[in-house]
């Protein structure tokens, strides 16, 4: 009891030292939530489980920002198709966007492959005493995710959070606002005030994440503690490595590069996006801030930002691909099984296409496991027990997965807003806004 009541003292004189920083003191949004991050990890270590006591603030957090996730998709992606003006380069920049995932996933997968045959994680590993995990779930075949794409009842699909049927409404009900001209004018303009409206939400919520996401990596810190990281450090070492190589390999060569643009600035402007993504491990959840970072700290244009990034959320799972491929030669390793350059190529085509299918939950890939596993000839039993493995620390992975993710959609907006002449540099090569 008396534990309890110096853990809430220290939380609660930590919190006012963050609100002293923000309300005294120029310190950026983004430098907040990283110094509660920081200091997150630090009262988790020192307090371990008592940190399960305040989680709930950190679930409040979270609450208040899938709040804005269907009412920001709804509202922004009709507001973005009509300020396009032209049906026609929605195509272009669905195009664009989509291809654009796709290659990128393939370097993630690249990666993930690579740094297993190099580094071998699987090799010595000892399973003795994990218990085997289960997920009792069932898989969807394609035909059905294919027809879960168009609601029955778009009104049903908004009330229940269906992420893809309610891009899919959008875009359609856009395109017919632009069709109808000047009647549906008006309808138009609501939508846009609708989409501002909850962007100034999701930026008075913005300003409780140093408070959500210090209480929520505390819990993680706290309930997992070290001993937890250290039954498979050399696993979560090597994806945390890949994570970061992906980052700034492949998102930071494609912004320095190709579309000249500094990498600092860009990493800025994403911090709270990021730092959210981390403590969350949710890519949905993130969406509004994500939004907001990539709008207001990038100079990325309504029309792509709404139109790019709910799309991303539910698509592109960069982070996934890559842990799926580290995962699928660990696995291999351990039990002993020789991969041919096919089996490398199954790999990468199963994990491409789970991964685009992934929910943007929390620990939702170690569910695809099996799809990616069964490829190799590894049966349920022995995916169960790799599963059983992994599903202690997984938040810890998760964490890194969902971070890539999200960087990698902001990544893809700015490319395409840079090419569709719908970036605002001046904006962009400024200090972050947040």
């Amino acid at each position: 009891m008396g534990m309890n009541i110096i853990y809430w003292i220290v939380l609660l004189a930590t919190f006012a030292g963050i609100h002293f920083l923000g309300s005294r003191t120029e310190l950026k949004l983004w430098a907040r939530v990283v110094i509660a991050l920081v200091l997150g990890v630090i009262i988790g270590f020192i307090f371990g489980d008592l940190a399960q006591t305040s989680k709930w603030i950190g679930d409040l957090f979270v609450r208040l920002i899938r709040m804005l996730v269907i009412p920001l998709i709804f509202t922004s992606l009709v507001a973005g198709v009509v300020s396009m003006g032209d049906p026609k380069r929605l195509g272009s920049i669905g195009l664009k966007t989509i291809g654009l995932y796709l290659i990128t996933t393939l370097f993630a997968i690249i990666i993930g492959l690579s740094l297993g045959s190099v580094f071998q994680p699987g090799q010595g590993m000892d399973l003795t005493g994990v218990e085997p995990f289960t997920s009792g779930s069932t898989s969807t075949s394609v035909t059905d995710q294919l027809f879960g794409i168009i609601p029955e009842n778009p009104i049903s699909s908004l009330a229940n959070g269906q992420v893809l049927p309610v891009i899919f409404f959008s875009i359609l009900l856009g395109i017919g606002i632009i069709m109808g001209g000047e009647k549906t004018k008006s309808l138009g303009d609501v939508f846009s005030s609708a989409a501002e409206a909850v962007l100034k939400i999701a930026y008075l919520v913005m300003q409780l994440a140093p408070y959500g996401v210090l209480s929520l990596i505390a819990w993680v810190s706290g309930t997992l503690g070290m001993e937890a990281l250290q039954t498979m450090l050399k696993l979560t070492t090597l994806l945390y490595c890949g994570c970061i190589l992906h980052m700034l390999l492949v998102y930071g060569g494609a912004l320095k590069l190709i579309i000249r643009l500094p990498l600092i600035r860009f990493f800025r402007g994403i911090a709270d996006a990021q730092a959210v993504a981390y403590s969350t491990s949710s890519s949905s959840a993130t969406l509004p801030i994500t939004i907001q970072c990539v709008q207001k700290n990038l100079g990325v244009s309504q029309s792509v930002s709404s139109s790019v990034l709910p799309l991303g959320a539910t698509i592109n799972m960069d982070g996934t691909a890559l842990y799926l491929g580290i995962v699928a030669l660990f696995s291999a390793q351990y039990f002993g099984i020789d991969l041919a350059l096919s089996d490398y190529f199954l790999i990468a085509l199963t994990v491409t296409l789970t991964s685009i299918g992934t929910a943007g939950i929390p620990s939702a890939s170690l569910f695809l496991l099996a799809a990616v596993l069964s490829v190799i000839g590894i049966s349920d039993t022995q995916t169960a027990l790799i599963v059983g493995f992994i599903f202690p620390v997984d938040r810890v992975l998760d964490m890194a997965r969902t971070v890539v993710n999200i960087t990698g959609d902001a990544t893809v907006s700015v490319i395409v807003a840079k090419s569709e002449n719908e970036l605002d540099e001046s904006t962009f090569r400024h200090e972050a806004v947040i």
